[in-house]
């Protein structure tokens, strides 16, 4: 089962977290908070992804107007102002500023470091994963055993419309077959059936396959349909039931959810006798057991993508265990075969596995067919044996030689010393035979260059990698006596 996404933190819930000791000064109190990232920069703007909680002691704050803005316009969660040293308290210049453009204000006492503001948002998040986690789990248990019960499509459409607290609908060619759930109201039943037409077969006059899934909102609902089976992939094709959702809110697990009643479903409703990759499917739904579904193996996951027919791919690769959607990935398979390459596609095919190793191969088939798609290969296998290995050579060197390109050799140098040395002036200065200032006016220098933030550690393995395969020497052999 794949874990949803992290929820985010209300911002309320930091409040009450008396070690912490925050108040709240202005703007709303209701944002919910993605993460955290500390800067005293003037304009850290360009380096948040929008939900952050920032948290800054001031330093750089000019015009409290401007900086506020930016912020909002970026899409901060909220504004965490640590009081001392630099500012006694929350200068009132800020606070106004905060009202005035929305965005939430919290005072972080001097008592408070703001890597304790950052534990207490990861706990919060790893507290509320975990409930999910356990929401999913226990959803996706009921949901079995109501698939088990004499009256299986309605018990299902109820238990899931019951976790989801919301309507549950079985939309067929006829219309609505089975409802469950709270009442609808008016005007709901009806844009449920109109974005059913979506996934259950070709839209009108397109002549284009119809999508597995779709999702919309009809006052303040969040509606979802999933096809249950395969839609028509040509025009005057038979139209396959859907499950359409109408709930009041979306959990970050509630698509899983959704998605292990759509499986169900189309195992209920299928007028077809059921078959191997049946069986291990309600094995693996009622059990949770992929040991129990598959056999011993070895078992490979495949990744592909291509032009043709995935259910021919699947059935040269040996296999009718076959996921055409892949996620929006892709297709995935899982075979008992050593997978071969086949016309029109590009595979990534993961180690060999047995039942109980098979949760991180999708992952491995994955980046092995990224690893195809980029040298034009027809089969890529993973290859183990840590992060390098994983990289083409000649890909690799192409790629640092590119990032690298702005650079000159004393530069290129200097910045391997320095990253060798973990960040230390002396120590760089020391193995390159230069004075201190020259290292830190190259460095500067190089981040001028590259465009890239050199104390971000994700920017700092990059550039490890590109020195290395670049061919870059560490410039400790004999005194360095070029120019900065």
């Amino acid at each position: 089962m794949e874990a949803p996404p992290a929820p985010p933190v209300p911002l309320g819930a930091l409040l009450p977290e008396r070690e912490l000791g925050l108040r709240h000064l202005a703007g709303p109190a209701g944002a919910e908070v993605h993460g955290v990232h500390a800067s005293e920069m003037a304009d850290p703007s360009p380096y948040l992804l929008g939900g952050e909680l920032l948290l800054t002691a001031g330093a750089a704050l000019e015009d409290p107007d401007a900086y506020v803005a930016r912020l909002a316009r970026a899409g901060t969660a909220a504004l965490g102002f640590g009081v001392t040293p630099v500012h006694a308290t929350v200068p009132p210049e800020l606070v106004a500023a905060c009202d005035r453009h929305g965005l939430p204000l919290l005072e972080v006492p001097a008592g408070t470091p703001f890597t304790a503001v950052a534990r207490a948002v990861w706990r919060l998040m790893a507290r509320a994963r975990t409930r999910e986690l356990s929401r999913i789990t226990e959803a996706q248990q009921a949901l079995a055993a109501a698939a088990a019960r004499p009256d299986p499509v309605p018990a299902v459409l109820s238990r899931l419309a019951g976790v989801l607290d919301g309507h549950a609908v079985l939309v067929g060619a006829d219309g609505v077959r089975e409802a469950a759930g709270r009442p609808a109201p008016p005007g709901v039943l009806a844009a449920l059936t109109a974005l059913a037409a979506r996934v259950a077969g070709n839209g009108p006059g397109t002549g284009a396959p119809a999508a597995a899934t779709a999702t919309d909102t009809h006052e303040g609902l969040h509606l979802s349909v999933h096809a249950l089976g395969r839609p028509g992939a040509a025009p005057g094709a038979a139209l396959v039931p859907v499950l359409a959702l109408a709930a009041p809110g979306r959990a970050p697990g509630d698509h899983t959810i959704a998605s292990v009643a759509a499986v169900l479903l189309t195992l209920l409703t299928a007028h077809r006798p059921p078959g191997p990759e049946t069986a291990a499917l309600t094995r693996l739904l009622l059990d949770g057991d992929p040991g129990g579904a598959l056999g011993p193996g070895p078992w490979y996951a495949v990744h592909a993508r291509g032009a043709g027919d995935p259910r021919a791919l699947a059935a040269a690769l040996g296999t009718v265990l076959l996921d055409p959607d892949g996620g929006g990935d892709g297709v995935r398979l899982l075979t008992d075969r050593d997978p071969t390459p086949q016309p029109g596609w590009r595979l990534g095919v993961a180690p060999p596995a047995g039942p109980a190793e098979l949760r991180g191969a999708g992952a491995r088939a994955r980046r092995a067919l990224e690893r195809a798609e980029a040298a034009r290969a027809p089969l890529a296998r993973h290859a183990p044996g840590g992060i390098a290995a994983l990289l083409d050579p000649a890909e690799a060197r192409a790629h640092a030689e590119a990032l690298l390109a702005p650079l000159n050799p004393a530069h290129a140098r200097t910045l391997r010393a320095w990253l060798a040395h973990h960040g230390s002036w002396d120590r760089s200065a020391a193995a390159l035979g230069v004075h201190r200032n020259t290292v830190r006016q190259r460095i500067a220098r190089c981040a001028t260059l590259l465009a890239l933030d050199l104390d971000d550690p994700d920017t700092r393995m990059e550039l490890w990698f590109a020195l290395r395969h670049a061919g870059v020497e560490d410039g400790t052999a004999s005194p360095d006596t070029a120019r900065p």
